[in-house]
Protein backbone atom coordinates (compact mmCIF):
# COMPACT_ATOMS: atom_id res chain seq x y z
CA UNK A 1 0.00 0.00 0.00
CA UNK A 2 3.02 2.56 0.55
CA UNK A 3 4.54 1.24 -2.62
CA UNK A 4 1.42 2.06 -4.54
CA UNK A 5 1.07 5.08 -2.25
CA UNK A 6 -2.98 4.33 -1.26
CA UNK A 7 -4.98 6.85 0.50
CA UNK A 8 -6.65 5.22 2.78
CA UNK A 9 -8.45 7.70 4.27
CA UNK A 10 -10.07 8.04 0.73
CA UNK A 11 -9.83 4.41 0.37
CA UNK A 12 -11.39 3.00 3.22
CA UNK A 13 -11.99 -0.42 2.57
CA UNK A 14 -9.22 -1.20 0.47
CA UNK A 15 -7.47 -2.54 2.89
CA UNK A 16 -10.12 -5.02 3.83
CA UNK A 17 -10.53 -5.92 0.43
CA UNK A 18 -6.87 -6.66 0.10
CA UNK A 19 -6.27 -8.38 3.27
CA UNK A 20 -9.42 -10.69 1.65
CA UNK A 21 -7.94 -11.07 -1.43
CA UNK A 22 -4.08 -11.99 -0.01
CA UNK A 23 -6.28 -14.52 2.48
CA UNK A 24 -8.25 -16.16 -0.52
CA UNK A 25 -5.53 -16.51 -3.29
CA UNK A 26 -2.61 -18.21 -0.43
CA UNK A 27 -6.20 -20.43 1.41
CA UNK A 28 -6.48 -22.01 -2.90
CA UNK A 29 -2.69 -23.20 -2.48
CA UNK A 30 -3.35 -24.45 1.17
CA UNK A 31 -6.59 -26.48 0.34
CA UNK A 32 -4.93 -27.91 -2.91
CA UNK A 33 -2.23 -29.25 -0.68
CA UNK A 34 -4.94 -30.62 1.13
CA UNK A 35 -7.01 -32.08 -0.94
CA UNK A 36 -3.66 -33.75 -2.66
CA UNK A 37 -2.67 -34.99 0.99
CA UNK A 38 -5.49 -36.76 1.18
CA UNK A 39 -5.71 -38.54 -2.35
CA UNK A 40 -2.15 -39.81 -1.68
CA UNK A 41 -3.15 -41.72 1.58
CA UNK A 42 -4.12 -44.72 0.05
CA UNK A 43 -7.51 -46.85 1.05
CA UNK A 44 -6.31 -49.26 4.02
CA UNK A 45 -8.28 -52.20 5.16
CA UNK A 46 -6.33 -52.74 8.92
CA UNK A 47 -7.08 -48.91 9.49
CA UNK A 48 -9.87 -48.74 11.68
CA UNK A 49 -10.97 -45.21 10.22
CA UNK A 50 -10.98 -46.45 7.21
CA UNK A 51 -12.83 -49.06 7.52
CA UNK A 52 -15.91 -47.08 9.72
CA UNK A 53 -15.72 -44.62 7.09
CA UNK A 54 -16.74 -47.60 4.64
CA UNK A 55 -19.46 -49.17 6.50
CA UNK A 56 -20.92 -45.78 7.27
CA UNK A 57 -20.93 -45.22 3.55
CA UNK A 58 -22.79 -48.57 3.22
CA UNK A 59 -25.19 -47.51 6.00
CA UNK A 60 -25.85 -44.25 4.79
CA UNK A 61 -26.67 -45.01 1.34
CA UNK A 62 -28.35 -48.79 2.49
CA UNK A 63 -29.90 -47.93 5.80
CA UNK A 64 -32.38 -51.31 5.47
CA UNK A 65 -30.12 -53.67 3.72
CA UNK A 66 -27.26 -54.93 6.27
CA UNK A 67 -23.87 -56.24 5.36
CA UNK A 68 -23.35 -60.14 5.11
CA UNK A 69 -19.84 -59.63 5.51
CA UNK A 70 -16.86 -57.44 5.08
CA UNK A 71 -16.21 -58.86 1.59
CA UNK A 72 -19.53 -59.13 -0.01
CA UNK A 73 -21.07 -58.55 -3.73
CA UNK A 74 -22.88 -56.47 -1.80
CA UNK A 75 -21.14 -53.48 -2.58
CA UNK A 76 -21.52 -54.33 -6.43
CA UNK A 77 -25.36 -53.31 -5.20
CA UNK A 78 -24.20 -49.34 -4.48
CA UNK A 79 -21.59 -49.54 -7.91
CA UNK A 80 -18.43 -51.25 -6.54
CA UNK A 81 -16.48 -53.19 -9.08
CA UNK A 82 -15.83 -56.41 -6.81
CA UNK A 83 -17.03 -57.74 -3.33
CA UNK A 84 -13.87 -55.30 -1.89
CA UNK A 85 -14.01 -51.60 -2.85
CA UNK A 86 -10.91 -51.21 -1.42
CA UNK A 87 -9.04 -52.05 -5.00
CA UNK A 88 -11.25 -49.18 -6.26
CA UNK A 89 -10.21 -46.35 -4.55
CA UNK A 90 -6.90 -46.78 -5.85
CA UNK A 91 -6.46 -43.34 -7.64
CA UNK A 92 -8.23 -40.86 -5.44
CA UNK A 93 -6.77 -42.68 -2.23
CA UNK A 94 -9.06 -42.02 0.43
CA UNK A 95 -10.33 -38.35 -1.08
CA UNK A 96 -12.64 -40.54 -3.14
CA UNK A 97 -14.26 -42.33 -0.09
CA UNK A 98 -14.29 -39.34 2.00
CA UNK A 99 -15.96 -37.31 -0.87
CA UNK A 100 -18.98 -40.27 -1.35
CA UNK A 101 -19.28 -39.99 2.64
CA UNK A 102 -19.42 -36.15 2.67
CA UNK A 103 -22.65 -36.56 -0.01
CA UNK A 104 -24.25 -39.15 1.59
CA UNK A 105 -23.99 -37.83 4.87
CA UNK A 106 -24.51 -34.30 4.30
CA UNK A 107 -27.28 -34.64 1.12
CA UNK A 108 -28.99 -37.78 2.10
CA UNK A 109 -32.10 -37.89 -0.39
CA UNK A 110 -29.92 -36.48 -2.95
CA UNK A 111 -27.45 -39.19 -2.73
CA UNK A 112 -30.76 -42.24 -2.26
CA UNK A 113 -32.02 -40.48 -5.28
CA UNK A 114 -28.96 -40.59 -7.11
CA UNK A 115 -28.23 -44.56 -6.44
CA UNK A 116 -31.56 -45.12 -7.31
CA UNK A 117 -31.39 -43.80 -10.76
CA UNK A 118 -27.97 -45.55 -10.82
CA UNK A 119 -29.99 -48.60 -11.29
CA UNK A 120 -31.95 -47.62 -13.98
CA UNK A 121 -32.20 -50.66 -16.27
CA UNK A 122 -30.96 -48.89 -19.40
CA UNK A 123 -29.55 -45.74 -18.39
CA UNK A 124 -27.42 -47.47 -15.50
CA UNK A 125 -24.11 -46.77 -14.36
CA UNK A 126 -21.92 -47.83 -11.60
CA UNK A 127 -22.79 -45.58 -8.13
CA UNK A 128 -20.03 -45.44 -6.54
CA UNK A 129 -17.20 -45.80 -9.71
CA UNK A 130 -19.07 -42.67 -11.26
CA UNK A 131 -18.40 -40.67 -7.37
CA UNK A 132 -14.80 -41.41 -7.56
CA UNK A 133 -14.04 -40.43 -11.24
CA UNK A 134 -16.11 -37.35 -10.18
CA UNK A 135 -13.55 -36.91 -7.50
CA UNK A 136 -10.63 -37.12 -9.97
CA UNK A 137 -12.61 -34.36 -11.45
CA UNK A 138 -13.04 -31.90 -9.08
CA UNK A 139 -9.25 -32.57 -8.01
CA UNK A 140 -8.04 -31.84 -11.86
CA UNK A 141 -10.46 -28.61 -11.62
CA UNK A 142 -8.77 -27.31 -8.04
CA UNK A 143 -5.02 -28.20 -9.17
CA UNK A 144 -5.47 -26.37 -12.91
CA UNK A 145 -6.99 -23.35 -10.62
CA UNK A 146 -10.37 -23.56 -12.59
CA UNK A 147 -12.39 -23.84 -9.18
CA UNK A 148 -10.73 -20.00 -8.33
CA UNK A 149 -13.39 -17.38 -9.29
CA UNK A 150 -15.85 -20.40 -7.59
CA UNK A 151 -14.23 -20.44 -4.25
CA UNK A 152 -13.68 -16.82 -3.62
CA UNK A 153 -16.96 -15.83 -4.45
CA UNK A 154 -18.24 -18.42 -1.87
CA UNK A 155 -15.82 -17.96 0.52
CA UNK A 156 -14.83 -14.25 1.90
CA UNK A 157 -11.27 -15.93 3.45
CA UNK A 158 -10.15 -19.09 3.92
CA UNK A 159 -11.45 -21.75 1.67
CA UNK A 160 -11.32 -25.01 3.87
CA UNK A 161 -11.94 -29.01 2.25
CA UNK A 162 -15.53 -28.72 3.11
CA UNK A 163 -16.21 -26.40 0.89
CA UNK A 164 -14.24 -28.85 -1.97
CA UNK A 165 -16.39 -31.69 -0.40
CA UNK A 166 -19.47 -29.35 -1.31
CA UNK A 167 -18.19 -28.80 -5.12
CA UNK A 168 -17.83 -32.60 -5.10
CA UNK A 169 -21.42 -33.10 -4.57
CA UNK A 170 -22.61 -30.72 -6.56
CA UNK A 171 -20.96 -32.55 -9.78
CA UNK A 172 -22.34 -35.54 -8.78
CA UNK A 173 -26.23 -34.58 -8.42
CA UNK A 174 -25.79 -32.59 -11.90
CA UNK A 175 -23.95 -35.40 -14.24
CA UNK A 176 -26.66 -37.50 -12.84
CA UNK A 177 -29.35 -35.23 -14.75
CA UNK A 178 -26.73 -34.53 -17.15
CA UNK A 179 -26.84 -38.30 -18.35
CA UNK A 180 -30.03 -38.63 -18.21
CA UNK A 181 -30.88 -36.00 -20.29
CA UNK A 182 -27.82 -37.12 -22.73
CA UNK A 183 -29.50 -40.72 -22.85
CA UNK A 184 -25.90 -42.69 -23.74
CA UNK A 185 -26.44 -45.97 -25.40
CA UNK A 186 -24.91 -47.66 -22.88
CA UNK A 187 -21.86 -47.13 -20.05
CA UNK A 188 -18.98 -48.23 -22.93
CA UNK A 189 -19.69 -44.56 -24.06
CA UNK A 190 -18.64 -43.65 -20.21
CA UNK A 191 -15.61 -41.60 -20.89
CA UNK A 192 -17.28 -39.94 -23.67
CA UNK A 193 -19.99 -38.41 -22.01
CA UNK A 194 -17.70 -37.54 -18.87
CA UNK A 195 -15.82 -35.58 -20.82
CA UNK A 196 -18.32 -33.63 -22.61
CA UNK A 197 -19.55 -33.26 -18.54
CA UNK A 198 -16.12 -31.56 -17.74
CA UNK A 199 -16.06 -29.10 -20.75
CA UNK A 200 -19.64 -28.24 -19.54
CA UNK A 201 -18.28 -27.78 -16.28
CA UNK A 202 -15.25 -25.91 -17.44
CA UNK A 203 -17.53 -23.50 -19.74
CA UNK A 204 -19.81 -22.75 -16.06
CA UNK A 205 -16.73 -22.04 -14.37
CA UNK A 206 -15.43 -19.21 -16.38
CA UNK A 207 -17.90 -17.20 -15.25
CA UNK A 208 -16.41 -15.64 -13.20
CA UNK A 209 -19.58 -14.40 -10.80
CA UNK A 210 -20.73 -18.01 -10.83
CA UNK A 211 -21.36 -20.20 -7.97
CA UNK A 212 -21.27 -23.94 -8.35
CA UNK A 213 -23.34 -25.51 -5.33
CA UNK A 214 -25.65 -27.91 -4.55
CA UNK A 215 -28.07 -25.30 -2.81
CA UNK A 216 -28.69 -23.32 -6.00
CA UNK A 217 -30.56 -26.82 -7.41
CA UNK A 218 -34.14 -26.74 -7.71
CA UNK A 219 -35.12 -30.15 -6.64
CA UNK A 220 -37.45 -32.18 -9.40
Amino acid sequence: MKEKKINIQKDTGFKTSLQICLLQISGYKKLYLEVENLRKVPYDSDNEEHEKLLIQLWNLLMPHENLKARITKQWCDIGFQGDDPKTDFRGMGMLGLVNLVYFSKHYTSEARQVLSRSNHIKLGYSYAIVGINLTEMAYSLLKSGALKSHLYNLVPGLPQMEHFHQFYCYLVYEFDKFWFEEEPESIMHFNHYREKFHEKVKGLLLDYNLVLTLQNIKKP
